[in-house]
């Protein structure tokens, strides 16, 4: 768990820097900061989370904000799957604790560590998550509390950090050239269907559902190459 701990750090800190500039957002839309607590704890999903925070303020839907903030988290099914060696050996309660502080960085950091070393498993992912979820919510938190206090941040042009958190994000889930078609097709669909005048949640639902099927059909066509 140390070192799980300590290998985060710098993942850690980059993760404090959106969280804070999602807490500032969250609270220039009305979000209370205590909202923002417990939704950055119990949630722990930062997409989930802006996109929420956006439909909450545009059009307070919460079933919209709900089913986008699904469909960004699908790839959670694929993660979860993926650490069931790794999990095994763990009892329920630990499983799900796990499995709730498991996000994009400590699991990818977890998979890479024990590709170099198999002893590498729910000790190392613990650890990492409870830093992430830790820094997280702090960060969100005094985030919250800041913009409670500032004036309106948009005349600083600071209304970009949420399409700054998600780049951010986006960046860390690159696995390379085959990610290239999928993406384009979602960021296409998703800005076609806003173009039309759907709302965000269910552009956003679209888009992925289109960049899931054209993902499947590049991975099935290459395995018919090989």
């Amino acid at each position: 768990m140390k070192h799980g701990a300590i290998a985060i750090l710098p993942l850690a800190a980059g993760a404090a820097v959106y969280g804070f500039a999602f807490g500032l957002l969250a609270a220039q839309v009305g979000f209370p900061w205590w909202g923002v607590a417990l939704m950055s704890s119990i949630v722990h999903a930062g997409s989930s989370q802006i996109v929420a925070v956006e439909q909450f303020a545009g059009t307070s839907a919460v079933v919209g904000a709900a089913f986008a903030g699904a469909a960004l988290n699908l790839r959670y099914i694929g993660i979860v799957a993926s650490l069931s060696d790794i999990l095994s050996g763990l009892s329920l309660r630990m499983k799900l604790l796990a499995i709730h502080i498991t996000g994009d960085e400590n699991w990818a950091l977890t998979m890479a560590e024990r590709a170099k070393n198999p002893a590498v498993g729910a000790s190392f992912l613990i650890g990492s998550g409870l830093v992430m979820i830790s820094v997280w919510t702090v960060s969100t938190t005094l985030g919250a509390v800041a913009g409670s206090t500032l004036p309106n941040l948009e005349q600083f042009g600071l209304g970009f950090a949420f399409t700054a958190a998600f780049i951010a994000m986006a960046r860390g889930l690159w696995r390379g050239p085959a990610n290239l078609v999928p993406w384009i097709i979602s960021f296409a669909v998703t800005i076609g269907v806003v173009t039309l005048g759907a709302p965000k949640a269910y552009a956003i639902v679209a888009g992925a559902i289109c960049g899931l099927a054209v993902s499947h059909l590049v991975r099935s066509k290459k395995k018919v190459v090989l």
